[in-house]
């Protein structure tokens, strides 16, 4: 006898001829038991995702009904693994999007400030009329300078090793950036002239650009910002070069401060001749001899983007007069003439932050013996 037939399912009892179940279910480990079909049996998800659907028995007793039905498709959220393939996926698009904003090399220390450079300038003074002779060469050979090199071979690097923290080539990078602004801030004719200033600016640190700018736009004897402790410019209403092949000695030493840091020391004279501004080359020339020690200090981005942080500058330039200004531009003495009386100007130690006015006198072995 048929047992009753519940909704989308058939069985059958012995009476039919069909397999059922024993009351006590079935026993393990005997043909036909759960785990020999176990394999082989559909869990309910996979059923309920069937496209066709047997009608039940009570479905199938009217005339002419089919035996299946199709069912329609089931409106199934997103699955757990594409999910998070678009959670990737736009998280890397959000990361390139913010890494094009920011740029990728930008320095983690670009918003640091860095130490504002200490800028001293020393007029020399002679003791009696600057000595003179129509050609620079016999000048050079007279003076303590005829063996200087000429131009930039007076600059030299050194011997290259590596610190504990950097290696040899970034090294080289730092006293390499270090020749470049000796050699654009002392040896080029139009910023030696006073005409262009770019050449030396764009091989400093960006954090001391507002510094330099206010320097040559509201030039001042502070220490801070002083022109001619930045380069050598000259008053070119006075002086102009008469020999273009100025004459240099000097010496570069590169040293580890910290992990971080790499600091360049320079010490440079450079030897120029000069003639009055707008006289013919047959007027007298005569030398200005301007010695300048520079202090230089590298970071990473310093050595990767060819940049210096100027840390300090100290010159001495000669023959000048101690009560000419010298701070914007340097105006020497030019072949016969002599120091103004007087000494540098006045020192008020009343006054808050008044720099202290220096001035040296120029040994007579410095001059030329003509």
């Amino acid at each position: 006898m048929a047992a009753r037939l519940p909704e989308g399912r058939e069985t059958y009892s012995e009476d039919m001829g069909g397999p059922a179940n024993p009351p006590e279910g079935t026993p393990e480990g005997i043909p036909g038991g759960e785990d020999e079909y176990r394999s082989v049996v559909f869990d309910e998800s996979f059923v309920r995702a069937a496209r066709l659907q047997e009608f039940s028995a009570r479905e199938r007793v009217g005339d002419h009904a089919p035996a299946v039905r199709r069912r329609p498709p089931l409106h199934r959220g997103l699955s757990r693994q594409v999910l998070v393939l678009v959670t990737l996926v736009a998280v890397a698009f959000g990361t390139a999007i913010y890494m094009g904003i920011r740029h990728p090399y930008q320095s983690s220390t670009a918003s640091l400030p860095v130490e504002s450079p200490r800028l001293t300038v020393i007029p020399l003074a002679p003791t009696g009329k600057v000595p003179g002779a129509v050609d620079p060469e016999d000048l050079y050979a007279h003076s303590p300078a005829a063996r200087f090199a000429i131009g930039a071979e007076g600059v030299p690097l050194p011997a290259v090793r590596r610190t504990a923290h950097f290696s040899d080539s970034q090294v080289v990078a730092a006293l390499t950036t270090a020749k470049d602004y000796i050699v654009r801030s002392s040896l080029d004719p139009e910023v030696i002239d006073g005409e262009n200033v770019r050449p030396v600016r764009v091989l400093l640190d960006s954090r001391q650009l507002d510094q330099f700018d206010e320097s040559f736009d509201h030039p001042a004897a502070d220490g801070r910002h002083t022109p001619t402790g930045w380069l050598v410019r000259l008053d070119a209403t006075e002086a102009q070069l008469a020999d273009r092949r100025v004459r240099v000695r000097g010496t570069l030493r590169a040293d580890e401060s910290d992990a971080a840091t790499l600091e360049v020391v320079a010490d440079h004279t450079f030897v120029y001749a000069l003639r009055p501004a707008g006289a013919a080359a047959g007027a007298a020339a005569s030398l200005l001899t301007v010695r300048r020690e520079l202090r230089f200090r590298f970071d990473r981005d310093d050595l990767r983007l060819h940049q210096a942080q100027l840390v300090a500058s100290s010159v001495q330039a000669g023959p000048l007069s101690c009560g000419a200004d010298s701070a914007n531009r340097l105006r020497p003495l030019l072949a016969g003439q002599t120091a103004r009386a007087g000494g540098p100007a006045g020192t008020d130690p009343y006054a808050a932050g008044s720099p202290t006015a220096l001035c040296g006198t120029l040994a007579a072995d410095a001059q030329p013996k003509v």
